[in-house]
Parts: C-alpha cells; sequence; structure tokens
C-alpha cells in the first residue's frame, strides 16, 4: 500500500528509439520538467537524450497530489510586493497559458473544475483576502465566496476561487508527455541513472530532478532543499463532496475527489515539521494519522484508507523556481525548485529552459537565475 495511486494506474510501455548518433543535450529527469524541455528540444531540430533512474513520472509527477495551478508557490500579492506587479502578472499569466496548453495535451489526464484556496482562521482569511484584492485588481480571474458550506461549513471561514485551474492524474498525464516526446525523436532511457557529467557524452545537460538529489549540480547541490509530501487515497466515498482542488492552512492541508469518488489527500507536514526535510520517500505514522483524521473528520466517518505514498519536492527559500545556466559552467542547466507547485510551473519551465538552451531568452528567466541562490550576480 506504500506507493502512489497514480503510479499504480495500468499503462503500455514506451517505445524504445535509441538516437542513432550521440546527443545533443542530455536531460536527466523523466518528470513533467524533463519531459517537457526533450519535447520542446526535440521540435528545435535537436538530439535528445533523457535518462530517468526509474520509470517516467517514478518521482514527485507521479505521487503529488494532482493539483494544476496557475502562479507560484507564494501568494500572488505577495509576489508581487517582491518582483513587483508587472513581473508578477506576466508570471501569472504565463502559467495560465500553460494550463491551457497542458488542458489540449494532458486529454482526460485533466479536468477544468478550478480550486479553492480556504482560510482556515481570521488571519488566513485576511492573508486570502488581500490576494484577491491583488488578483482582481490586475484582472485575473478570482472569486470571493464567505462562509463557504457543505462539509467545509465551521471549518473553513472564506475561499478564493480560481477558475483557471484544475485537478490531474499526473502521472498519466506525464506518461503522455514522454510518448509526445520520444514520437519527436527523444531518446527516453527509463532505469538509467546518470553519475557524472563525462558520461553523458553531450556537449549539453540539463538537470530536472526538481527535490531529488542529483549529485551533479556543482555549487547548487542541496539548495533546492529536498522537502517530503505525504499522501493518502481513500475507498471511493458515495456523495460527491468536493468538485474542485481543495487547498488551505498555507497549504499544510490539501485534497480533492476523483471521479470515482475517491478522496486524495495531502499535507500535514507540520505534524513532524523537522522530520519532513529530507529525500526519503518513506512515510511515517503522525503524518498518516493526521491525514485519515483529517478525512474522517471532512466526510463524517472513518474512511478506509486503499494507498498511502510520499514525493519529494524541491523547496526554495523565495519560492520562486530556478532555471537556467548553473554558474561556473558552460554546459551545465538546471530547471527545478517549484517549492510543492510544480505540475503547471514544471511543465512550463520544461520548455522555457529548452527555449533558453536553443538561444532564445525570456525575460522571466531573470527571476528564475540560479545565481540568486548563491548570492551572486546573473
Amino acid at each position: 500500500m506504500a506507493d502512489s495511486y497514480w503510479l499504480a494506474e495500468p499503462h503500455e510501455p514506451l517505445p524504445v528509439r535509441p538516437l542513432p548518433v550521440s546527443a545533443d543535450v542530455v536531460v536527466v529527469g523523466g518528470g513533467v520538467t524533463g519531459c517537457s524541455a526533450a519535447l520542446e528540444l526535440a521540435r528545435r531540430g535537436l538530439r535528445v537524450r533523457l535518462h530517468e533512474a526509474r520509470e517516467v513520472a517514478g518521482g514527485a509527477s507521479g505521487r503529488n497530489g494532482g493539483f494544476a495551478l496557475r502562479g507560484g508557490a507564494a501568494p500572488y500579492d505577495v509576489v508581487a510586493a517582491s518582483v513587483g506587479r508587472d513581473r508578477a502578472l506576466a508570471l501569472w499569466r504565463w502559467t495560465e497559458e500553460a494550463i491551457g496548453e497542458l488542458r489540449e495535451l494532458a486529454g482526460d489526464a485533466f479536468r477544468h473544475v478550478g480550486s479553492l484556496r480556504l482560510a482556515a482562521d481570521e488571519e488566513e482569511r485576511t492573508e486570502l483576502r488581500r490576494e484577491w484584492e491583488a488578483l482582481t485588481a490586475d484582472g485575473l480571474a478570482a472569486d470571493w465566496l464567505d462562509e463557504p458550506g457543505g462539509p467545509l461549513a465551521g471549518r473553513y471561514s472564506a475561499a478564493v476561487r480560481h477558475p483557471t485551474d484544475g485537478a490531474l492524474q499526473p502521472a498519466r498525464w506525464v506518461r503522455r508527455l514522454a510518448r509526445l516526446a520520444v514520437d519527436a525523436g527523444v531518446d527516453v532511457r527509463e532505469h538509467s541513472r546518470v553519475a557524472s557529467l563525462e558520461e553523458t557524452g553531450a556537449g549539453i545537460v540539463l538537470v530536472a530532478t526538481d527535490g531529488y538529489p542529483s549529485g551533479l549540480l556543482g555549487p547548487l547541490e542541496g539548495l533546492i532543499v529536498p522537502t517530503r509530501g505525504q499522501m493518502i487515497a481513500t475507498e471511493p466515498v458515495p456523495e460527491r463532496l468536493f468538485e474542485t482542488p481543495h487547498y488551505g492552512r498555507h497549504g499544510f492541508d490539501y485534497w480533492h475527489q476523483t471521479p470515482d469518488g475517491r478522496i486524495l489527500a495531502g499535507g500535514f507536514r507540520d505534524a513532524a515539521l523537522d522530520k519532513e526535510f529530507t529525500a526519503e520517500e518513506a512515510t511515517t505514522e503522525p503524518i498518516q494519522r493526521a491525514l485519515e483524521d483529517f478525512v474522517a473528520d471532512l466526510v463524517g466517518w472513518p474512511v478506509r484508507v486503499d494507498a498511502r505514498w510520499a514525493g519529494i519536492f524541491g523547496l526554495v527559500l523565495d519560492f520562486l523556481p530556478v532555471v537556467g545556466r548553473v554558474p561556473g559552467t558552460d554546459r551545465l542547466w538546471v530547471a527545478g525548485g517549484y517549492s510543492g507547485h510544480g505540475n503547471v510551473l514544471g511543465f512550463a519551465c520544461g520548455k522555457l529552459v529548452a527555449r533558453a538552451i536553443s538561444g532564445e531568452r525570456d525575460a522571466l528567466l531573470d527571476l528564475f537565475e540560479p545565481a540568486r541562490l548563491l548570492n551572486e550576480p546573473s
């Protein structure tokens, strides 16, 4: 039972199509970022080989909550105060465009149902109201809800609905993305770990492992902090209680209901926060118990848990992705550091870094510059 509900879905194996010549670019990591970057690079005419130590989507891309959210990990008003309204608005619009493209490519792996960010107390309600005001002032779609009802009544005092968002079967989506990459000519090698840059034989290497330590990032190694997120999937619940992804308590609670009625819930890292900054994919009793109790309280009775699992995401202290050339190198690039919001950001940043490798620089790269983690000028 200690493996991802998403990854357990039956699927066809990827075709094996080795490159007949050496690769121009080697991508390390077969999650959403690596597959997105590989596809974009191949479409631009480069010879690409992708290495995944396990199976495609076997890391965070197949172990997350299944949320497809616009924006970044920090609230819109916080990002606007940090980087300026124009750049924050550009970032949010960019992720909205990415959701639109993801929706087209993902097919039935994506459901466009919006999302709800919830206020668990007055402090969070004030923060939520501030973000909603900032979003609507800048023309971004968002709806304010006072005293949400149903199973949320009495637990959450307010909510903001983000109509742009959706729910994913993330493993299905990334497997489809990988197949598109193979069809575009990418040599995808599963169960193939890269231990050194030298063994790749490529002029350019992109590391796209997010929070999973690769040992390849030189001065950046460990600065994208491995952080564990734990999940449960319940038995199907007959009542349709939650139409959209929900998240509250500053992201420490998150859940949604699948089309067959299962409730997938995650979070509660704050039940043992000091132990969750780790790259170990293990579930722990305190957090699993907290998740079970939380879902039982939401539903109104104890619900059987059918799957338990954990995944690792990469946390960055300023909550902005890390995308670009690794400082001090010519051939090594990185894309990661989504701070738990990688389903959309990872897809978008894969394309962004591929374009940068191809010589097309986007202004967003200034926000995501890896040198900032070393307190160096870009």
